[in-house]
C-alpha cells in the first residue's frame, strides 16, 4: 500500500513501515485478528468454544437419530399389517433421515481438528459438505415415494387396518417435530446449517406423516385411491423440501452471508473511538463458524501500537455484537 493509501488494501505487503498498516498476525500478512497479541488466551477461548460447539451438535445429531430411528422402526413393524404406500413412504423418508445424522456427526468430529499448513483454515466446510448429503438424501426419499405411489396407482390394493396407518402416523409426527425441534434449536444456537437443514428434513418427515394420518382416515370412508395420492403429496412436499434446503447448502459453500450479517458487523466496527470509516467487510462461513475480515480507516499520524490497540477495539466490538463471527482479521490503513 502505497503512503496515500491509493493501493489495493487488500494486497497485504507492507510496502514501507507505515504506521498502523494492517492488524493481522503482526508480520504484515493479514491473516487475523488472535494471531497476533493475546495470542494465548485468545486462541485458547476459540479452543473451548469450538470444543463446546462440536460437541453440541454431535450430541444433536445423536439424539436425533436414536429419536427418529425409534419412531422409524415402529412405523416398519406395522408396514407389512396396513400394505400401506403413503405409510412405507413415510417410513423410508424416516430411516432416510436416521442416515443423514451420520455424515453430520461424522463432519462436527472432523471440524475438532486444528487448522494446518494444507487446510489452514481448518475442516470447518465439511460439515457443509454433510450438508450436501442431507439434500441428496432427501431428493432420494423423494423420488422413492413417487416410484411407489405410481406403482400403487397403477396396481391398486386395499390398505388392511386404517386404524393402525392413523397410529403410525401420528407417532409419526410426533417423533419428528421433537427431533426437528431439537436439531433445529442446536443448529441455531451453534450457526450450523448443516444441523438446521437435518431438523428441516425431519420437520418434513412430520407433515408427511400428517399426510399418512389423512390417508388412514380416508380409508376408513372407503376413499381406496386417497393411498397413493397422499404418496405424490409426499413427494411433492419432499421436493419443496429439496429445492428449499439444497439452495441454502449450496448458497453457504459460496460464501453467500445474510446482508443483516455484514451490516452488524460494520456497525460494530465504527464504534470504537479513532476509527475514521469502515471500508471492505467480508465474511465467510467454515462450518457453524463465521470468519470476518474488515478495513478500517484511522488516523494516519496514529503510531503502529496505536493502530494495533485500535484494530483490537474493532475486533473486539464485532464479535460483541456479532457472536456468530469467531475470528475477525482487521486490516487498518491511513485516512
Amino acid at each position: 500500500m502505497t503512503a496515500d493509501g491509493s493501493h489495493s488494501h487488500l494486497s497485504g505487503q507492507p510496502a514501507q513501515k507505515d504506521p498502523g498498516l494492517e492488524h493481522g498476525g503482526g508480520s504484515g500478512h493479514g491473516h487475523g485478528h488472535g494471531h497476533g497479541h493475546g495470542h494465548g488466551h485468545h486462541d485458547s477461548a476459540m479452543v473451548d468454544d469450538l470444543a463446546m460447539t462440536t460437541a453440541a451438535g454431535i450430541r444433536a445429531s445423536v439424539i436425533g437419530l436414536l429419536g427418529l430411528l425409534a419412531t422409524a422402526l415402529f412405523q416398519l413393524a406395522l408396514v407389512g399389517l396396513t400394505g400401506s404406500v403413503a405409510l412405507l413412504s413415510d417410513t423410508v423418508h424416516n430411516l432416510g433421515d436416521c442416515l443423514t445424522a451420520l455424515p453430520i456427526w461424522l463432519a462436527f468430529r472432523l471440524a475438532r481438528r486444528p487448522a494446518t499448513t494444507r487446510f489452514t483454515y481448518g475442516l470447518g466446510r465439511v460439515e457443509d459438505l454433510a450438508g450436501l448429503l442431507v439434500v441428496a438424501a432427501i431428493g432420494a426419499s423423494g423420488l422413492y415415494a413417487v416410484f411407489v405411489s405410481i406403482d400403487r396407482l397403477l396396481h391398486p390394493a386395499p390398505v388392511e387396518h386404517p386404524w393402525i396407518v392413523v397410529v403410525a402416523g401420528l407417532v409419526g409426527v410426533v417423533g419428528n417435530e421433537s427431533v426437528a425441534r431439537y436439531r433445529i434449536a442446536a443448529g441455531r444456537r451453534i450457526g450450523s446449517l448443516a444441523l438446521v437443514a437435518d431438523g428441516e428434513h425431519a420437520r418434513s418427515d412430520g407433515l408427511t406423516s400428517l399426510a399418512v394420518v389423512a390417508s388412514g382416515l380416508a380409508s376408513l370412508v372407503g376413499w381406496s385411491w386417497a393411498d397413493p395420492i397422499v404418496g405424490l403429496v409426499i413427494a411433492v412436499l419432499i421436493g419443496a423440501l429439496f429445492i428449499r434446503t439444497g439452495r441454502a447448502i449450496v448458497g453457504r459453500l459460496m460464501d453467500a452471508v445474510d446482508p443483516d450479517l455484514v451490516d452488524r458487523i460494520r456497525a460494530a466496527a465504527v464504534e470504537p473511538v479513532g476509527i475514521v470509516s469502515v471500508g471492505e467487510v467480508r465474511v465467510r462461513w467454515l462450518g457453524h463458524r463465521a470468519r470476518a475480515e474488515v478495513e478500517v480507516c484511522v488516523d494516519g499520524s496514529l503510531l503502529t501500537a496505536a493502530a494495533h490497540d485500535l484494530a483490537e477495539a474493532v475486533a473486539a466490538e464485532v464479535r460483541a455484537d456479532a457472536p456468530e463471527v469467531k475470528d475477525v482479521a482487521v486490516r487498518t490503513r491511513p485516512a
